[in-house]
């Protein structure tokens, strides 16, 4: 849902495109033009807020008006284009890309969206658990049994546990319950949950962060326990270790977009 350095256009003969040029001297944060006079939100927050560039309003790649909908997220993107040097680089932008996906991919089409994450929550990555080696069960346990235990209370649902990789069908009602949980979040609140469930191959896990109940360190130490008891046995190689940074730098990113927008009503 957000592309990153690899997704760059490339030549005929394979190469990467050039990066385009900076053609411009000044990043600024202004209310959104869009906004009628008097159309502030209770409080008088505006409604929404824009990048602009030597001026200009920034536009997605599928050219829609980027506005953002509070003043710390602006002020996020607002850093990414003033720290772009010669060229723009949208590897070193992992926030402005995961608002021109909010607002390109997402925006319209929420409902698919929350269906999606409530899929992966079918065949979570918490409910799949090894049978050996005893550590490995161990450490499992002590990071996702928790965050189930949690999702009973939260969610008033349970999910069924299995040992090996065989799968398992979960009860309509749980998966049902981990949708209505997202029907409060809006475009930019679901990429973010999205682009975090996808990293972490647990729906489950990025709802517990976005409630507060994980922190990002926690969530994504969780996604990997797997992942780290293989390294503990194995090592690690260098490609392993760049794809994973690569993945960590989105993983933040969601995370710091989602702590940015207002919260939904019913965490309130």
């Amino acid at each position: 849902m957000s592309p990153g350095a690899n997704d760059r256009p490339k030549l005929p003969g394979g190469e990467l495109r050039p990066l385009p040029k900076r053609l411009y001297e000044t990043v600024t944060v202004a209310p959104a033009a869009s906004a009628p006079p008097g159309g502030e939100r209770p409080g008088g927050e505006p409604d929404g807020y824009r990048i602009l560039l030597d001026g200009k309003p920034v536009r997605t790649p599928a050219k829609a008006l980027l506005v953002v909908p509070t003043r710390a997220l602006a002020d996020a993107l607002a850093a990414e284009w003033r720290a772009q040097g010669e060229r723009i680089d949208p590897s070193t932008m992992p926030m402005t890309r995961l608002v021109n996906s909010a607002i390109d991919a997402v925006r319209g089409r929420e409902a698919e969206v929350r269906a999606d994450i409530a899929k992966y929550a079918a065949s979570d990555l918490l409910c799949y658990r090894a049978s050996e080696p005893e550590g490995l069960v161990r450490r499992q346990a002590e990071h996702w049994d928790p965050v189930l235990a949690w999702c009973r209370e939260a969610l008033g649902e349970s999910f069924v546990v299995a040992r090996g990789v065989m799968p398992v069908t979960q009860p309509e009602a749980a998966t049902a319950a981990v949708a209505r949980a997202l029907a409060d979040y809006d475009a930019f609140a679901l990429c973010a949950l999205h682009v975090m469930t996808a990293l972490m191959g647990s729906a489950l896990l990025a709802l517990g962060h976005a409630r507060d109940r994980l922190d990002v360190e926690a969530a994504w130490a969780a996604a990997h326990v797997d992942e780290d008891w293989q390294i503990s046995q194995w090592g690690e190689d260098a490609e392993a270790r760049a794809r994973r940074q690569r993945r960590r730098v989105e993983m933040e990113a969601a995370s710091r977009m989602l702590a940015m927008l207002p919260r939904p009503r019913a965490q309130v």
